[in-house]
């Protein structure tokens, strides 16, 4: 079943015709055909109203050159337009180009959209999306109707078409968008990316980033490229051996606590290696610092030896007043402050597992009678912690000269040893550089912020912050926040080693040699360091991309990440990797099943093992044994969830089990549970048997549940049962379903309601079950 999206289809013959017509004939001619069309123009922005006297190109000569370009029909008509400069970085001249949005409607209503943007200078398309919300359309095929390889030669006929003269200039990113697990829903979109190539080497900052669908209709288009931009000439570099040895050394594993809520609903701390990629000039093999990274540095040092005191208790309820008087104890309040406002909450912490409590206030600052300032606080009504301070003010008294950053400094780790005394040796001040405050006045500064990173077990914990505002002119604090959560943390344990976790990061990134923009800055003629430039930019000297010259590129060696189709991270303690959602055992590569090669279900043992749908022994899937119950629901639940994990969010001391044999810590729970929210399974007796065998009769009623079709399968004299042993199934109307739908087979005309199902038939099936999911345009409600 084909989408309705047939106007965005590109075919190969169709796209290798238009590429044998060159753009600039394109232009000409539908900028020819633009002039003479007596069609009313449709209304335009007023910037784009305002710049077509002096534009490149017209609009009417954009709209008709767009919609010859990527095949625009008719009833989309052109809803807005927008001519301006483009610059894809500081450096490059840019390009005027015309931003065109056109629409389709259908009874008053807009069902689809396209957009298209035109390079005024050159005639050319720079870039191209659509998108279809037709209520009525056709969902999508599954599987898809072109694969991958298939994608790859309608997105390379398409960049044929509109942009020949580029062909010969790039290559395809062998790794970019390319997906491990095959797709499991029928949603399928490819994405492409050609990397601009130099002296036969990739510079990945120019590209064609391209998207098709699994139905072959290219849905996006983008060039990024620039003029300007000049090539180091290739001398010596390093081999790759050589490079590799200096990215290792240069390589500084970083110990990190990690918030992780698994699948049960459970969240704990996990300690993890984080490695960032490294650059090296290949060369010589220097590093090279990224150009816009964070100038600050953790202190050695927290800001106290030792704990200054206890963590507040919960104790009894603070009042409103109670709540008011903690902020005024903390921070006072500016003269003139009323309180306006007063919210108290309750919620329940889903990481904490824990019930909390707290009240928001507002104040209203009056001088003269007139409003000029707000407060605004939040204390937790239990502990009588502050989590949030801000106070803005229009009326600010200087004295003398204001406050410098290390009073400022000095100011804010004393407001971290006053509310947070408890956290004083595990708080490290991020400090910035006070040479980039020098020869500014307090109200060039503004406010100072200072942020304070925590550490426990020597491990910096990610998911906390603590940060103070002081106002420079002032030195009244004017922000303080502390999200801090009260978590359960081990005696530090025994570690893999920085050696190791570089070893497993290496396994983790790629190194690629590509050539890298290196950006230059100056200031009357001078170079400056990047520090200054920044502030520079922020005083208002000097305009963001003035004072850098066009920038030179250089060789590099880089680490990029491979492809990896879930978010992982690296266990310090046991040198596993694991899913960042859940917390599962995971590895960087596929597992890939060494029993399936010619059996009737390879492809479908593949994908399911790939989803790890099901799981491996020793390599082997073991298509001929019999599927457990277990094994079942979790294949079900993921074939319903596009493969994804589900997630119970209920907090994990609530979690209850609705199986006296599938605990709350098993790795079935949540498969389960889920099952059981989608009434996909029955309590009945509270056992629900993980290693129970399934019979062919109870997986035809799981299938036809899931699809929503139960109730309608108890009225059996609706179908017409064609299997000859109809006696002995007692489940007749989901047997009659599953095989109508195809989903299920009859053996010998027999549906043998008894026979084991075994995991191939299994995942056959579960395959089956995904394409007829996609082509059922809406199920009925599932009540049975």
């Amino acid at each position: 079943m084909r989408s309705s999206r047939k106007w965005l289809a590109v075919t190969v013959s169709a796209a290798l015709l238009a590429s044998a017509v060159p753009a600039g004939a394109y232009a000409e001619k539908a900028a020819s055909s633009a002039q003479g069309s007596s069609r009313a123009e449709e209304p335009s922005s007023p910037e784009a109203s305002a710049s077509q006297a002096v534009a490149a190109m017209s609009k009417a000569q954009a709209e008709a050159l767009a919609r010859k370009l990527v095949h625009i029909p008719d009833d989309y008509k052109l809803q807005s337009a927008n001519y301006g400069k483009q610059m894809f970085d500081p450096n490059g001249e840019g390009f005027n180009v015309w931003n065109l949005y056109f629409v389709k409607k259908k009874d008053g209503k807009q069902i689809a959209s396209i957009q298209a943007g035109i390079n005024a200078d050159e005639s050319t398309l720079v870039s191209f999306s659509s998108d279809n919300y037709d209520p009525g359309a056709a969902p999508p095929s599954y599987p898809p109707e072109v694969d991958r390889t298939e994608a790859q030669q309608l997105a390379m006929s398409f960049i044929q078409s509109i942009a020949p003269a580029l062909v010969g200039q790039i290559e395809l990113d062998p790794y970019y968008g390319q997906q491990l697990k095959p797709p499991l829903n029928g949603d399928v979109v490819y994405l492409f990316r050609y990397n601009r190539i130099v002296n036969d080497l990739p510079y990945v900052e120019n590209f064609i980033d391209i998207e098709v669908d699994g139905e072959g209709h290219v849905r996006s288009y983008r060039l990024q490229w620039e003029k300007s931009v000049r090539f180091e000439k290739a001398g010596t570099v390093l081999n790759s051996e050589q490079a590799i040895a200096k990215l290792r050394a240069a390589a500084s594993p970083e110990l990190v606590y990690k918030l992780i809520r698994n699948t049960a609903g459970r969240t704990s701390p996990q300690l993890a290696y984080v490695l960032k990629p490294v650059t090296i000039d290949a060369a010589t093999g220097e590093v090279i610092k990224p150009q816009y990274e964070d100038d600050s540095a953790l202190e050695a040092s927290p800001v106290s030896a030792k704990p200054l005191g206890t963590a507040p208790k919960a104790g009894a309820q603070l009042s409103k007043e109670q709540a008011v008087q903690t902020v005024k104890d903390a921070f006072g309040l500016p003269k003139g402050a009323e309180l306006t406002g007063s919210d108290y909450n309750e919620y329940e912490d889903e990481y904490e597992g824990v019930s909390r409590a707290q009240w928001n206030l507002s104040w209203t600052v009056k001088e003269n009678g007139k409003d000029s300032g707000s407060v605004w606080a939040s204390v937790d009504s239990r502990t009588g912690q502050i989590r949030n301070y801000s106070a803005y003010t229009n009326s600010r008294q200087q004295s003398g000269k204001g406050v410098t950053y290390g009073e400022a400094k000095a100011k804010a780790v004393a407001t971290v040893k006053k509310q947070l005394p408890w956290l004083a040796d595990q708080l490290y001040l991020r400090a910035s550089d006070a040479k980039r405050y020098e020869g500014k006045t307090p109200e060039e500064v503004g406010q100072y912020y200072l942020a304070f990173i925590r550490k426990v077990n020597g491990a910096r914990v990610e998911y906390d912050y603590v940060h103070v505002g002081i106002d420079a002119i002032t030195g009244q604090i004017r922000e303080f926040s502390a999200d801090v959560r009260d978590l359960a943390y081990p005696a530090k344990p025994q570690l893999i080693g920085d050696a190791k976790a570089i070893d497993a990061w290496m396994d983790y990134y790629r190194v690629e040699l590509t050539y890298q923009k290196q950006h230059k800055y100056e200031w009357n003629g001078e170079p400056i360091p990047v520090e200054k430039y920044r502030v520079l930019v922020a005083a208002g000297e000097i305009r963001p991309g003035e004072g850098i010259p066009d920038g030179e590129t250089k060789l590099v060696y880089r680490l990029v990440p491979k492809t990896v189709d879930e978010p992982v991270f690296l266990d310090a303690e046991s040198g596993q990797w694991r899913n960042l959602e859940t917390g599962e055992v995971t590895q960087l590569e596929l597992p890939q099943a060494t029993d399936v090669e010619g059996h009737p279900a390879q492809r479908e043992l593949e994908l399911m093992v790939a989803y790890k749908a099901l799981d491996l022994e020793d390599g082997k899937v073991r298509p001929e044994a019999v599927i457990t119950r277990g094994e079942l629901i979790k294949m079900l639940v993921l074939s319903m969830n596009s493969g994804r994990p589900p997630r119970l969010y209920e907090a994990a001391s609530q979690a209850k089990a609705s199986f006296n044999d599938v605990a709350a810590d098993s790795e079935l729970f949540a498969y389960v549970e889920t099952a059981v929210q989608q009434n996909l399974i029955d309590i009945g007796d509270g056992s629900f048997n993980p290693e129970g065998k399934v019979d062919r009769e109870e997986m035809a009623e799981l299938i036809v549940r899931a699809l929503g079709y139960n109730t309608l399968a108890n009225h059996e004299e609706l179908f017409r049962i064609e299997f000859s042993d109809a006696a002995e199934v007692e489940r007749k109307g989901q047997a009659a379903i599953a095989i109508g739908l195809g989903i299920m087979d009859t053996v010998d005309g027999k549906f043998l309601p008894d026979r084991e199902v075994t995991r191939g038939e299994a995942a056959a099936s579960f395959f089956r079950f995904l394409r007829v999911s996609s082509e059922l345009r809406e199920a009925p409600l599932r009540n049975g």
